[in-house]
């Protein structure tokens, strides 16, 4: 059975992608003060990141309706959603999933961005495979546990205007070029693995989370979002690609829901 895959606006794609791998979105609506956008590809992210920079208010997003998720789900489908741990819309997925005529299975993907990318084209695979359903949902929550989703913040204005960082450490940490890298836990809850000092050390931080990880590589793929970074995230790319065996090294620009806290510059990597 050909199954619809569904996932929301967190999951980093651009329109080509998403047509290649038949995938519906179900967009956030992110907020810059008391202005709402919707998170679909017609939002000019440039524009946006522009009046973001600007805004002294915090950014925020907001979940997409039961009745959204339940409007997509006009047949039999699987949906990832961004981490039940950052935001209301894997719980409104399940909710729409209970109004659908449909059969439908929502992941909580425990990650973001390009984390649920990688998510949507393991499922695309098991799909195009004609794996029975209970395999795929075995197989991908399998996945999900043990998939792996870091990011590297290069500025931290977003961080400060929400109170998430303090900002008197946010301007010390720019002044001394320290990155800090992030990722998700095995609760999907956003953690601190790291500190680096410079790109290089950041890069090879990187490349050290994925050896040491102990994901097998051989036959699988990456996937690495960059917000109006595409040399630096072509740059890791490179560097996996040689030091590595994956199947594919997918890069993806982010869009708005990711672009908001991963902020201008900012670098995810999901394998």
């Amino acid at each position: 059975m050909d199954y619809k895959i569904i996932v929301d606006s967190c999951c980093d794609l651009t329109p080509e992608i998403a047509s290649e791998l038949e995938i519906t979105t179900v967009p956030l609506f992110l907020r810059l003060g008391s202005r709402e956008y919707v998170d679909d590809f017609a939002l000019d992210l440039q524009e946006f990141m522009k009046e973001m920079s600007i805004c002294t208010e915090g950014a925020g997003t907001a979940a997409p309706s039961p009745a959204a998720f339940t409007d997509a789900m006009n047949k039999d489908s699987f949906v990832v959603t961004v981490s039940s741990a950052l935001s209301a819309t894997y719980q409104n997925a399940l909710l729409g999933a209970k109004k659908s005529i449909a059969s439908i299975h929502v992941f909580d993907s425990k990650s973001a961005s390009a984390g649920q990318t990688l998510i949507a084209i393991k499922l695309r695979e098991l799909i195009s495979d004609k794996i029975p359903k209970q395999q795929i949902v075995e197989t991908v929550n399998g996945f999900i546990d043990n998939m792996k989703t870091y990011f590297v913040l290069e500025k931290f204005d977003n961080l400060i205007k929400n109170g998430r960082i303090n900002a008197w450490k946010g301007k010390i940490a720019n002044v001394l070029n320290i990155k800090l890298l992030c990722g998700s836990n095995s609760k999907g809850e956003i953690a601190l693995y790291a500190k680096a000092r410079g790109t290089k050390q950041m890069l090879e931080k990187m490349l050290t989370f994925i050896s040491e990880s102990g994901r097998i590589t051989t036959g699988e793929n990456a996937v690495i979002s960059h917000c109006n970074n595409p040399s630096l995230a072509e740059q890791l790319a490179g560097m996996i690609r040689e030091r590595f065996d994956f199947k594919k090294v997918l890069v993806v620009p982010t869009r708005g829901t990711s672009s908001i806290y991963a902020d201008d510059q900012g670098i995810i990597l999901a394998f």
